[in-house]
C-alpha cells in the first residue's frame, strides 16, 4: 500500500490523472438513488486512496471513527465497505454469510495461486467446497494434527539444538522460526522436507505482500495505462510463478514416480497431503475435475499458511515477551514447573494454561489477518445501507481487538485479560476473530495453534532470551510489513542462553 501511494501521489506526473480520469470517468446520468454507507469524501478518479496510508489498518479505524463503523470508501475503481463493529461483522460473517463469502480478484492471486483455484483465494461455490473438504479431511483434522506430533516434536528439536549450538552469540530467530514451521508443514503435507524451501518461503512472503489487494493494477483493472505502468509487476510474478511451478512439479513428480498411496511418501505409512489429490485426480469421481494446476494451487496454499502465519505470530510473541519481562518469566515458569513432573514436553504442553493466554493476547494484538477481505456477491442492505454486488468488504479486525469499547487497555500486552474474559477465538465472538468466522474462517486453526504451542514451549523451557549487547528492548522497531499477514518489518536477533 505504501509502495502505490508513494508512486501515486509522488511519482506520477499529473497528466497521468488527467488521461486516466478521460478514461475511467463513468456518466453521470441516470444516478443510482440506493443509499451507500457514509465515508469521507472522494476525489474524482483516485477516490479515497490519497487518504490511505501504512499501515492500514490503523488508517482504516482512525477513519471509522470518524465516519462509522459502516464505512464507504473509493478505491480507484473499487468500491469498499469496511466494517469495524461485532455487530454488523456478525451480520457479514454468520447471518448474511454466503452473500459475503466472495474474495475479491487480485493479479498476484490469478498468477501465484493458479487462476485462484485454491482454497484462500478461490470464488465461494461447489468447487471451494470441494477442495476445503479434500484439505480438512487429509490434512487439516483434528485427528490429523495429532499424527503430525512426532514431526512437531522432531523439528522443534532442531530447533532447540541449532540455538544451543550458538549459545551466546546473537542469532537470527526470524529465520529459524521460518525454517521449522517450513519444514513441519513440507514433512507433514508433502512426505518430506522441500531441498527449495528457502525459495519457497522468499515466493511466499513476497507473493502475500502483492495479493493484498492495493496495488495500482488491482484498483484500476481496466485502465490499458496503469496496466502498461506495472509491466514490471506482472514480469516479476510471472519469473516467481515459473519457480513456483519448478518446485511443485518436482514433488508431484516425485509422488508420481514412488507410487500414490502405499505408505512410499509419507512418514506415517498413509497417504500424504500429494497423494490425496493425485488420486482424486486419477479415479476422476469429483463433481470438479482437477488437473495439477488446481493441485498446485491448494499446495502452495497450505505451505503458505502452514509456514508463513504461524512464524509470523511466533515472531511477534518472542517481541512481545523480550519486552515485557514479567510475562516472559511467568510463561519460563510454568513450562519448567511442569517438566519436574514430567519429561515429555509434548504432553506438558496441552496443560499449560499461562502460555495459552500468552498466544491468545498475540492473537489479539497481533493477529495474523488484521482485516479480513470478502466480497459481496449478492446485494444486500445492512443497517439501511445498500451494498452493491462487487463490494469490497474489509473487517477491520485489527481495529475491532483493540476497541477500547470491549477491551480494557487494548494497546497493553496482558495475557492475564483472558483469565476473567470468556472469549474465545473459534468464531462466536465476533470482537475477537483472529481466524475469522463463518464459512471462510481459517481452516487451519487447529494445525497453526498445535504447533505454536509446542515450538513456544520448547522455547522458553530450554533458553533465558536477551537482546544482543547494546539494544533495548524498549527500543525496539515495531514497523509492520506490508501483506496480508504482515511481520515485523526487522527480524529478530537474539542471545539464547541454554537453560539447566
Amino acid at each position: 500500500m505504501l509502495d502505490f501511494i508513494t508512486a501515486f501521489t509522488v511519482i506520477l506526473p499529473a497528466i497521468f490523472f488527467f488521461f486516466l480520469f478521460r478514461k475511467t470517468e463513468k456518466s453521470k446520468n441516470g444516478k443510482s438513488t440506493e443509499l451507500l454507507p457514509p465515508g469521507p469524501k472522494k476525489l474524482p478518479v483516485i477516490g479515497n486512496l490519497h487518504q490511505m496510508s501504512h499501515p492500514v489498518s490503523r488508517c482504516l479505524r482512525d477513519l471509522s471513527n470518524q465516519h462509522g463503523p459502516l464505512m464507504h470508501l473509493k478505491l480507484g475503481e473499487a468500491s469498499a465497505v469496511v466494517v469495524s463493529s461485532p455487530e454488523i461483522t456478525k451480520q457479514i460473517m454468520k447471518d448474511l454469510d454466503p452473500s459475503f463469502a466472495g474474495r475479491a480478484r487480485t493479479l498476484a492471486a490469478d498468477i501465484m495461486w493458479y487462476n485462484r483455484s485454491d482454497v484462500a483465494f478461490c470464488p465461494y461455490g461447489d468447487y471451494w467446497r470441494q477442495m476445503r473438504k479434500l484439505c480438512i479431511n487429509d490434512f487439516l483434522s483434528p485427528k490429523m494434527v495429532r499424527l503430525f506430533e512426532s514431526i512437531r516434536r522432531d523439528e522443534s528439536n532442531r530447533l532447540v539444538d541449532s540455538l544451543r549450538e550458538s549459545s551466546g552469540s546473537s542469532v537470527n530467530l526470524t529465520e529459524k522460526l521460518f525454517s521449522m514451521t517450513s519444514d513441519i508443514t513440507c514433512r507433514a503435507a508433502f512426505g518430506a522436507v522441500s531441498e527449495d524451501s528457502e525459495t519457497l518461503i522468499e515466493l511466499v512472503v513476497e507473493s502475500l505482500k502483492l495479493a493484498a489487494g492495493f496495488e495500482m493494477v488491482d484498483l484500476f483493472p481496466s485502465s490499458r495505462i496503469v496496466a502498461a505502468l506495472s509491466w514490471r509487476k506482472v514480469r516479476r510474478l510471472r519469473t516467481m510463478r515459473r519457480k513456483l511451478d519448478e518446485i511443485m512439479d518436482g514433488i508431484i513428480k516425485r509422488h508420481r514416480r514412488n507410487g500414490a498411496g502405499g505408505g512410499r511418501n509419507s512418514e506415517f505409512g498413509g497417504d500424504d497431503l500429494v497423494d490425496v489429490f493425485l488420486r482424486a485426480k486419477e479415479e476422476e469421481q469429483l463433481q470438479y475435475p482437477i488437473d495439477d494446476n488446481n493441485i498446485k494451487a491448494v499446495l502452495y496454499d497450505i505451505f503458505t499458511a502452514g509456514t508463513d502465519s504461524i512464524a509470523i505470530t511466533l515472531d511477534w510473541i518472542m517481541v512481545e515477551l523480550l519486552r515485557h519481562p514479567r510475562v516472559m518469566a511467568k510463561a519460563q515458569a510454568e513450562v519448567r514447573q511442569a517438566m519436574k513432573e514430567n519429561t515429555k514436553l509434548s504432553e506438558v504442553v496441552y496443560n499449560l494454561k499461562y502460555l495459552k493466554l500468552v498466544i491468545k493476547e498475540i492473537l489479539r494484538i497481533h493477529p495474523p489477518a488484521p482485516f479480513i477481505p470478502r466480497t459481496c456477491d449478492k446485494k444486500t442492505v445492512i443497517n439501511g445501507y445498500t451494498i452493491p454486488v462487487g463490494t469490497i468488504i474489509l473487517v477491520n479486525n485489527w481495529a475491532m481487538q483493540r476497541d477500547p469499547s470491549f477491551w480494557k487497555d487494548p494497546e497493553k500486552f496482558e495475557p492475564e485479560r483472558f483469565e476473567n474474559q470468556d472469549v474465545d477465538f473459534i468464531g462466536g465472538d465476533f470482537e475477537y476473530i483472529p481466524f475469522g468466522a463463518g464459512r471462510r474462517m481459517c481452516p487451519g486453526m487447529v494445525y497453526g495453534l498445535a504447533n505454536m504451542e509446542l515450538a513456544l514451549a520448547q522455547l522458553l523451557y530450554n533458553f533465558d532470551w536477551k537482546l544482543p549487547e547494546g539494544e533495548k528492548a524498549e527500543d525496539m522497531d515495531m514497523t509492520e510489513t506490508i501483506g496480508l499477514a504482515p511481520a515485523r518489518k526487522l527480524n529478530l536477533f537474539v542471545v539464547a542462553t541454554p537453560y539447566n
